[in-house]
């Protein structure tokens, strides 16, 4: 036994001494060569929108990697020169790298074109420790859709520390906002490795072991989503110039059909090597052109619109009914001039503030309690209740990040400002007509038109419609919300929307020349900071609606002036793929309504 042990040693003692010092070829193998690891990046998945058009795209660029512990004497004035930077900023960023890793590699420039990449390349065997790595960046056929499709940028530190996104490395690209943000998970792919050999002059030699430990990419997977570009360019279009937002709903389904934030940007600009420069001319742009409006703007309140919400309310609670009538009696609150008294119909026709200030009392008033100020709080709680109902003051869960809530008035609320059986309907009468404590997103408007239109119930609005191109519809958006109201309520309400176009407030959305019958209702938002906010909501055809809309031009002033021509524009574009009211088209480019002075 002792004498295997000794022979066993002696090999080994001698097969070491010949590696070590007989034999150079390891040594010069060490000398000569290392493995170098590459990052193979994944093709992020593409975004079609609902007619197959490519909305979102890959464009190759590349990343100049560098490895510290590498890098030796090299001209550091050159390749400024090369890559156009200052002196000072090649320091910094080679600071960065150390700080990083001495010996892992991480990326010193960013995004180079094909041009720059052909130039670096030519001369990297002069900077040892630098080499390029290629992937992808998103690019656009296209100027539109911004706010939705949202933009890509490297993964911050603080997301880094993050453990729900393990798995990202530094110098990662991941969805910052809108659908990049929503369907990062579905959009990233899954990243690739390759081992390559490489002598000291950083000249490639070969894949180490043949790749037999290289992996592939995997793209990522395409989004199908409900815009329709055509309609979407459009609507920008007609918003160029003006503040404010469109959103189109198909009433069936809940597809958002338009989704135009105004002021918008081209999402170019969020890419390529001037994407910080880009960014923080758009942030600190005094328009808030980054600013989201169809689901951020939940401060405005809804004006007249809100109107519809009280008639069906009222229906349902049998506090009135179609032709039930009242006198437009302006010292209750202020009104125009229009034929008094009026029914249901025509009060929605003519917009009556009297009317609905009285239904509204009647509504919360009912006399359940013999104490006035007990009696309004549960009329008021009962009142608010059934407003949620039509998606009002809270999310409707698009599938886009940071959708704000709205605020609909409650009995908490009133007790936290006068002390509770302190205040009654005089405190809170500026409700009836969409004023005082409300506040709807422009989204939550349009999802109020595809209530209407489904005569009691709505589909949760959502952008995209599968994942994979032959993917089955999302099943979350499938379901039907119902309101509180009984859809024979709905049928008045839908002919009062008509006369308001036909023979209202808002004619220039009429379409009966080209076959359509539009219902809708106008709507004034105050602002006490300026001019007031114009809206206007409508669905078309009055049956078997395919579109419902909601347009909110800020500083507009009257909807029938500014917003309803918007949207009988989009309408029509939309069911005929045309446009031959051309003089409403002038009418809006022009901004005339600006100019109108109020009475």
């Amino acid at each position: 036994m002792q004498t295997i042990f000794l022979v066993v040693g002696i090999v080994y003692a001698i097969r070491l001494f010949y590696i070590q010092v007989v034999d150079s070829s390891y040594k010069q193998a060490a000398e000569t060569n290392a493995i170098k690891t590459i990052i193979q990046y994944p093709f992020r998945g593409l975004i079609y929108d609902r007619n197959g058009q490519l909305l979102v795209q890959n464009t190759p660029v590349y990343d100049l990697m560098v490895v510290p512990k590498e890098v030796k004497q090299i001209d550091t004035l050159r390749l400024c020169q090369l890559l156009d930077i200052p002196l000072e900023d090649a320091r910094e960023r080679l600071k960065k790298a150390r700080a990083y890793s001495w010996v892992k590699p991480s990326i010193f420039f960013q995004k180079l074109g094909t041009e720059d990449f052909a130039q670096i390349q030519d001369n990297l065997i002069d900077f040892p420790g630098f080499y390029i790595n290629a992937r992808t960046m998103r690019g656009y056929p296209h100027q539109s859709l911004s706010h939705a499709l949202g933009y890509i940028a490297e993964i911050s530190p603080n997301q880094l520390a993050d453990t729900s996104y393990r798995g990202y490395r530094p110098g990662d690209y991941i969805g910052k906002s809108g659908i990049e943000l929503e369907y990062e998970n579905f959009l990233m792919g899954k990243r690739g490795v390759k081992y390559k050999m490489v002598n000291v002059r950083g000249i490639e030699k070969g894949s180490f072991k043949d790749g037999a430990y290289d992996t592939l990419a995997l793209a990522g997977q395409n989004l199908i989503s409900t815009i329709d570009l055509d309609l979407q360019a459009y609507g920008e279009y007609l918003m160029n110039g003006a503040k404010g937002s469109i959103v189109a709903i198909e009433p069936a389904t809940g597809e958002i059909l338009a989704y135009i934030s105004a002021p918008y940007y081209d999402p170019n600009l969020l890419t390529g090597k001037e994407y910080g420069t880009n960014y923080m001319a758009l942030l600190s742009d005094k328009d808030k052109t980054m600013f989201n409006r169809p689901i951020m703007a939940d401060r405005n309140p809804p004006g007249s619109i809100f109107k519809l919400t009280q008639a069906l309310i009222a229906l349902e609670a049998g506090v009135i009914n179609p032709r039930t009538q009242y006198a437009c009696i302006k010292s209750l609150v202020n009104c125009h001039n229009h034929p008094s008294p009026l029914d249901l119909y025509g009060a929605i026709q003519h917009s009556c503030n009297p009317y609905f200030y009285q239904a509204y009392r009647a509504l919360i008033n009912q006399g359940k309690s013999k104490n006035t100020f007990r009696d309004t709080s549960i009329g008021l709680a009962e009142w608010r209740e059934q407003v949620l109902s039509f998606g009002f003051g809270k999310k409707l869960g698009i599938d886009l990040p940071n959708e704000k809530t709205g605020i609909v008035a409650s009995p908490a609320l009133y007790d936290r400002v006068y002390g509770q059986n302190r205040w009654k309907f005089s405190t809170i009468y500026s409700l009836s007509i969409g004023q005082g404590e409300l506040g709807v997103t422009p989204l939550q408007m349009a999802n109020f038109m595809a209530t209407i239109a489904n005569r009691g119930y709505y589909i949760d609005p959502h952008i995209i419609r599968a994942v994979g191109e032959d993917g089955e519809p999302l099943p979350e958006y499938q379901k039907k919300h119902y309101t509180t109201v009984d859809a024979r309520h709905f049928d008045p309400i839908v002919e009062g929307m008509t006369a308001v176009v036909q023979a209202g407030t808002a004619r220039r959305a009429n379409l009966q020349k080209v076959g359509i019958t539009v219902c809708g209702k106008t709507g004034t938002a105050q602002n006490p900071q300026g001019a007031d906010h114009a809206v206007f909501v409508a669905f078309a055809p009055k049956e078997n609606p395919k579109i419902a809309i909601a347009v909110y031009v800020e500083h507009g002033k009257w909807g029938g002036q500014s917003a309803a021509p918007i949207a009988g524009l989009m309408i029509e574009k939309y069911l005929t793929d045309t446009v031959t009211i051309k003089e409403q088209e002038k009418w809006v480019l022009s901004r005339e309504y600006m100019n109108i002075k109020s009475n």
